[in-house]
Parts: C-alpha cells; structure tokens; sequence
C-alpha cells in the first residue's frame, strides 16, 4: 500500500511540476455562417484547445496555478468545404503580485486568419515544415503569449519564444501561407514579431519589464512610487512611436493597456497626470477624449 501511495505522490508531485505552459481558453464564433452543420465548430474549438493546452512549449517549469492565462476568440467569417476563413483576437494576462488584479499583457486582432480543417482531423505542427496554417497561428501565439508572459517577469526573459515564433514566420513564408509575408501588412504577424526582436524596441521591452515588476507589482506596497516608475518610463512609448510610426507593438500594448493606464494616473498628482496624457494623445491621438479622463477623476 505504501508502495502505491509514494508512487501516486510522485505522479502529482511531477505533474504539478511540468504543468504545461497554457490555460487558454478558445471561444468559436459561427454567427456568420449559415447552412452548415456547425457539430465540426465543437470539434474544431476541442481540438484547438487540446492543441494549446495539452503541449508543452518550452523547457521552463510552471506549477498549474501559473500556467498563463489567455484567450483565442476565433470569429469565422466563411466555411467552403474544409476551407475557412476567420478572424482571431488574442489576449492574455497576468497576475499583479499581492492582489486580486490580473493585468492584460497582449491583446492583438488577426484579420487573415485561413485555414483547412476536416472534423476530427488530428492537429499536428511541424516546426521544420509548415503544412497546415491552423497549427502554425495557434504555435506562433502560444510562443508570443508566453514570451510576453516571461517579458514582463524579467528583462528581455521572453527572447527564446519571440525567436521560436520568428522560426515559425520564415517557415510560413517558404511555404507560401498567407498572413506571414512582410508586404502584406504592417500589422500582420510578420511585423510583430519583428518589432519584438529589432534592437530598436529593446528599450520598449525593458520598459514592459518595468512596468509590471517594478510598477504594477509594487503598487500593494508603495503605490505613489510604483506609479513613478510607470510614468518614468511613458516617454519611451513617445520615442519609439517617432522612430517607427504606428509600430504594431506599441499600438498592441496601448491596445492592452489603455483602460490601465488611465485608472493608474487617475490617482496622480496633477504634474503626473498633465505629463501622461500628453505622451499618450502624442502616441494615439484617436483616443484623446478618453485619455482626457484623467484630469477628470
């Protein structure tokens, strides 16, 4: 019996050790398609969150209660046969140290999201040789999320994952998938994953380290000095914004961040206030009234 028992503690003590990486959940949205026999959607959804969440991504240890979570909310816009053709909004988000708060990390629309997909077909990916996009998208996010996940929990922790999505993206090119190709869009996946590992949004990267560690997670502790952290480094945004116009990256992350933002400088003094929005309607003007909220609470 106790033979059992050591082995059966062993199995969870393991498990509980090698959790995978994700806790995502998927979300299918068929609302558009009509005359179909919408059983293959279940499947599709069961089998993508079998594909995000049973693998394991990397070589780093999380515990279950670690595992990162995050959102696939797929909106299909066409179904020909087994030939789709969707949308796809990615978020996901972390827990702020010491509260009840999660903060979200990436939120990002894909508008060319195509796909082949048979009920029950067995999702399979081959890093080496792409041959099915449904696989290759869900990959590259599954890295993007947790190199997001590992960015905001050290400096620059995330590289190794934005270059296993980097790997993904030239093998999509070489094998002619659409969505991957550098000309086809500037907001495309293509461009973020190149934002993510050009040296010139290094300096953004390690602001989005110290935005979450030493700002967001110091907030239970000193929030008035975790709040200047924050602010410390707004005009990063602003300079990187001017070296690169609409860089994907920024926008994704005022994207994830903007109602954030302005309840963090809602509770700031005047001068903090005063100086944020201005970086912000410097960065996106289209959202100046809501940034002017500020000033107001």
């Amino acid at each position: 019996m106790k033979h059992w028992l050591i082995i059966l503690n062993f199995i969870l003590f393991t498990g509980v050790l090698h959790a995978q990486e994700l806790n995502c959940t998927v979300q299918i949205n068929s609302d558009q398609i009509q005359g179909t026999n919408k059983s293959v959607f279940n499947t599709l959804k069961k089998s993508m969150s079998e594909f995000m969440n049973n693998r394991k991504w990397t070589e780093l240890t999380y515990t279950n209660d670690e595992r990162i979570e995050c959102t696939l909310n797929i909106i299909l816009k066409k179904v020909d046969g087994d030939a789709f053709v969707a949308e796809i909004q990615i978020q996901s988000r972390r827990p702020v140290y010491n509260s009840t708060y999660y903060s979200t990390l990436f939120n990002f629309k894909d508008i060319n999201y195509t796909f082949n997909y048979k009920e029950f077909d067995q999702l399979e990916m081959n890093q080496n040789t792409i041959t099915s996009n449904l696989t290759a998208v869900l990959s590259y996010y599954a890295y993007v999320i947790i190199g997001y996940d590992q960015d905001s929990y050290s400096r620059l922790g995330g590289t190794s994952c934005f270059q296993a999505a980097e790997a993904i993206v030239n093998s999509a090119q070489g094998a002619d998938l659409s969505g991957w190709k550098a000309f086809e869009s500037t907001k495309n996946r293509y461009a973020l994953i190149n934002n993510l590992l050009d040296e010139a949004f290094k300096k953004f990267r390690n602001y989005f380290y110290e935005y979450h560690r030493l700002g967001l997670d110091e907030m239970s502790t000193n929030s008035t000095n975790a709040r200047a952290r924050i602010a410390e480094g707004l005009p990063i945004l602003r300079e990187t914004n001017r070296s690169t116009p609409s860089a994907i990256v920024i926008s994704s992350f005022l994207d994830a961040k903007n109602d954030e933002l302005i309840n963090i400088f809602s509770k700031a003094t005047t001068q903090e206030k005063t100086d944020a929005i201005q970086i912000l309607e410097d960065v996106n003007p289209t959202l100046s009234s809501r940034y002017e909220k500020i000033l107001k609470q």
